[in-house]
Order: structure tokens, then sequence, then C-alpha cells
């Protein structure tokens, strides 16, 4: 096997590294089935599409299957696995589920724009208006609700209704705003890319408002953790490769494809929207931040009080991440050197010996 060389000019870090892997190790002759529930679809997902459809998860001897059909409702039993949003998570346990939270594929800061019907100019002519989200109590809700506020806006007070539009692809938002079912909503900025020659108005860029936003996290059934935590193990590094993949610059029209075809777009202009939107808030660290699952509690607890007595810090459990962190320091900075790789140039670590000669001595840290 070639020593991937360290490039002073290759500052792409990415997440990779199984300690418990052999060099050069491939499918494992017999494969663990697992399955994997992700019904909301948004570009946090990436990881997990390419992890599946680039045989990510095979290699580390799984037989995943990822289940759109199915929510939260059905993790546990038949599907340990879920990707969920943080107050989806709180929900859960708040309801007396044994969940656990391993780790967050996207940044906690909210990148969705808030548009508006074209007669909606500004802000206060949301007053008394039609509001669209997954349903009530959602990330999505919850997202919408940080969005209102920071515009100085209470749902309450202000007469705003929230229409649930439920769950389904991501095309039936941007389709309820122009079917006049709603008079507002968050979406993708790739989808706010197609509105805006429609004369929709963008009120709000979350990420420019620098507001604290639900995180995609990987969570697990308690039982199933406790039970089983080498194929918990496989299935986090599985997706740590998947993240890796899909930072690397030669793979992003195979990032591109994959968006285009899950996210139902098609336009120039809105791909290239919702790539951005990915690589910005793709998790280089894929720790879980506590501080912004706190700050979803405390949204939620307006609509549901039953979620301030979930313990946070007992819903998280790291200890997978932080041993891929402690073997390799999660951070690396790697460059392929064969271009003729079958899967798009990208040297993830079922084909490296996880030695410390080939990463550098850079400490992950949180997200916090």
């Amino acid at each position: 096997m070639k020593r991937i060389r360290k490039n002073s000019h290759w500052h792409l870090p990415v997440l990779v590294g199984l300690i418990w892997l052999l060099p050069g190790t491939l499918v494992a002759a017999e494969q663990t089935k697992v399955s994997i529930a992700y019904r909301t679809v948004t570009p946090n997902g990436v990881p997990v599409w390419i992890a599946q459809e680039r045989g990510l998860f095979a290699k580390q001897g799984l037989d995943a299957r990822i289940l759109h059909d199915v929510g939260r409702e059905a993790l546990g039993g038949d599907v340990p696995f879920g990707v969920i949003g943080t107050p989806a998570a709180i929900e859960a346990v708040s309801e007396g589920r044994d969940l656990k939270v391993l780790a967050a594929l996207n940044l906690a800061r909210g990148t969705g724009h808030l548009v508006a019907q074209p007669a909606i100019k500004t802000p206060d002519a949301l007053r008394g208006k039609r509001v669209g989200v997954i349903s009530v109590g959602t990330g999505f809700w919850v997202h919408t609700i940080l969005a209102l506020n920071h515009l100085g806006l209470e749902p309450k007070r202000d007469g705003i209704t929230f229409v649930e539009l439920g769950p389904g692809p991501a095309s039936r938002f941007p389709q309820a705003l122009e079917d006049g079912r709603i008079d507002a909503v968050v979406i993708d900025p790739g989808q706010s890319a197609q509105l805006k020659a429609k004369g929709v108005a963008m009120l709000l860029d979350m990420s420019r408002a620098n507001i604290l936003g639900v995180q995609s996290v990987l969570v697990v059934a308690g039982a199933y953790a406790r039970q089983h935590p080498e194929v918990v193990e496989k299935v986090v590094a599985a997706l740590v490769d998947g993240i890796g993949f899909s930072l690397a610059p030669q793979n992003e029209e195979t990032v591109r494809k994959t968006l285009m075809s899950h996210l139902q777009v098609s336009a120039t202009a809105a791909l290239d929207a919702g790539y951005r939107n990915f690589m910005s808030r793709a998790n280089r660290k894929p720790y879980v931040s506590v501080t912004a699952m706190r700050n979803m509690q405390r949204v939620m607890a307006l609509n549901d009080p039953r979620v301030s007595h979930v313990k946070i810090e007992d819903l998280v459990d790291d200890r997978f991440v932080r041993k891929l962190d402690k073997a390799v320091r999660l951070i690396v900075r790697i460059k392929a050197t064969e271009s003729n790789r079958e899967d798009g140039g990208w040297v993830g670590p079922s084909r490296l010996a996880v030695s410390r000669k080939h990463w550098p001595n850079t400490l992950c840290g949180r997200n916090e």
C-alpha cells in the first residue's frame, strides 16, 4: 500500500478513521443487516445517501437499508437506527423512548431561507398569515420559530398560523407556497433560488443571521447500542466515511448528482445553492452540539412542557465518535495518489492502514 504523503496545499479536513479496521479490509463475507430510518429529505442527508450508494456501509460489513417511509416512531426492534433532527430525539425521550444520539451530520447553524408570497415584502406583513411546517413540535417547526423570533415575531401574539404539510418530498414546501396553501415557509437555499425567478420574497437568510439551528443526528435505540456496540461503531464509521467522501473536491460531481436526485432539483442555480449549503454545513467534527440542543429544548417547551425534563447530557452518547477521535484525531488531510479509483478518488479508512504516521496531530475538539 502506498503511503499517503502530506501535501501542504491540501487543506480539506475530512472525517475518517477506524482503529479496528485492518489494512485493505474489503466487504465482509457475512454482512450484518441494519435498517436506518431517514424520512426528511434535506442536503444534510448527503453522507447517508453517499454511504449507501457508494458501498461504504458494505465496506464495514453492513447490509444497510435506508427507509424513507418511516419516522422516529418506528425506531427500536427491526429499525434500530435513524437520522432525525435533534428536536425529534428530545421529544421521543420525553415520551419515554430509550434513544441515544451518536453523531451529528451538520453544524448547529441555521441555513434555511424564510420565503413568502410575492405580496409579503416585510416581516410585519406576516402577521395573521399561514406558515408551512412539517408538523408542530418537529425540528422544522423549531427552525421556523427561531426564524420568526429573529424577525421580532411571536406566532401566538401575532396571529401566525402553522399549516402542517406532513412528511414527504422536499418539493412539497415550495409547491404549497405556489399553490397558495401557505403564505410563507422556511426552505433550503437551493429551492429558494428556484423560486426567486417567480417573484417569491426572501424575508430572512438564516445563515447570515447566525442562528443556532437543528442538527441532523444519527440515533440508535438504547437497548440495541448496549447489546451490539460493535455494529453501532461500524454504522458511525460508515457515515464518517460518507462525510469524508462528500467533502473531497474530486467527488463534487457525484455529490451534485446525489443532491439532484434526492432533492428533485434540476436548475443549475438551485443545484449550486444546494451544494454550497451542504458544504457550508457539513460537520467535519461530528460531535453533537449540546448548546444547540438546549436551545431547541427551550423552544420546544413552549409547545410541550415535558421536554424540559429531558437531560440532554444523558441523551448524547458520543463514545463512538470519541473513540475515532482518540484513534486518529478525526480531522485529517488526505490526497488520493491514484486517479483511477472506482470510488472517485476518495481514500477511506477501509483502504488505509490506520497508523498515526498517516495523520496529523490535530485535535478535533467539540462543536459548541
